[in-house]
């Protein structure tokens, strides 16, 4: 009789811990999943900005001749990205391509007639809004991986994190070089 409790308990004992195992397992992947889906959100708005890009340079170069240096280096910026495999190397693409892009619309401003360009207009109300909805879902997939690090690092959850190979993944970083202060200087006339 008492044999049959001592089996009895372990097999509840076992039962718990399979489900319990399960129950943080399925909540694991269910993480793991909200931040590839996340990912996909910002690839398909990264794709029509991609997609954009090659109008915008086309319209800036009939207005740009001199500024060939911008030009290109837009141009250089979105080959990356097509180039970029890793998570990792996705992100200073599409970082090296935003700051491309500020550029760009920082050297139109010295050219009124591009600026009054309808064509112009279009694509960089377009590219702009593009960015927007880029950042917003940066801030969904920083979230998403923030929860998904934290439960991979808590205990009892990291026992079956590492047991099942749960890595830790990178949040969506600015360059270090863009935390710094901006200087604004205003010339007296």
């Amino acid at each position: 009789m008492t044999g049959w409790i001592v089996l009895g308990v372990l097999v509840l004992i076992m039962a718990v811990l399979t489900i319990y195992v399960i129950v943080v397992y399925n909540g694991l992947v269910a993480l793991k999943n909200n931040i590839e889906r996340n990912w996909s959100n910002i690839d398909v708005l990264l794709k029509q900005r991609f997609d954009e890009l090659p109008k915008l340079i086309k319209v800036c170069e009939g207005y740009m001749q001199h500024e060939q240096k911008t030009l290109e280096a837009v141009i250089k910026a979105r080959s990356m990205v097509n180039q970029a495999r890793s998570d990792e190397q996705k992100m200073q693409a599409q970082n090296m391509l935003t700051d491309t892009l500020k550029s760009l619309f920082m050297v139109v401003e010295r050219y009124p007639e591009l600026k009054a360009d309808k064509g112009f207009q279009q694509l960089s109300y377009r590219i702009t809004e593009l960015e927007d909805q880029i950042a917003d879902r940066r801030e969904f997939l920083n979230e998403s991986v923030n929860i998904y690090n934290i439960r991979i690092e808590q205990f009892p959850d990291v026992i079956i994190a590492r047991l099942f190979n749960f890595m830790h993944r990178t949040l969506w970083q600015i360059e270090p070089e863009h935390r710094q202060d901006v200087k604004v200087e205003f010339q007296h006339t």
